[in-house]
């Protein structure tokens, strides 16, 4: 099981009531990308706007957690699973966007298509977004 401290530890973070707080909903949330929006309204405005923002963004330079852009470009996080650093995500997986439910979710067991860019491309970041009706919705 998921452990804030122990995952602020790995990542050498200093440990503070909102980091301990965001990485709690993260990890009842695994696989699942969350907004900004969502973990400000989760963490019943213990927080401001301007504290998980920049929560988020010390997780995601420090390779805590990755970014996804969906179809409307809102920016949700989800946790890594993989071991990430500073310098490398593993995020070569499929991200899927159910329009009946709005959950954006990390399919990590499907790898993307490597892409072969052109001379003089660099890859930074690549999203792979799928729209469609997820399974549970389909089950319902």
């Amino acid at each position: 099981m998921l452990n804030p401290n122990k995952i602020l530890s790995d990542y050498q973070l200093r440990k503070t009531n909102c980091r301990v707080a965001v990485l709690n909903i993260f990890i009842q949330n695994q696989h699942i990308g969350l907004s900004e929006t969502y973990l400000e309204h989760h963490t019943d405005g213990a927080f401001d706007r301007a504290t998980i923002y920049r929560t988020l963004n010390t997780f995601q330079e420090k390779g805590v957690i990755h970014r996804i852009l969906d179809e409307d470009n809102v920016v949700k996080y989800a946790l890594c699973i993989d071991t990430c650093s500073p310098d490398h995500h593993h995020h070569e997986h499929i991200h899927f966007k159910c329009t009946t439910c709005n959950t954006t979710t990390c399919l990590d067991e499907v790898s993307a298509v490597e892409i072969q860019l052109p001379g003089g491309y660099t890859k930074k970041e690549a999203n792979y977004l799928i729209v469609g009706v997820c399974n549970k919705c389909n089950a319902a």
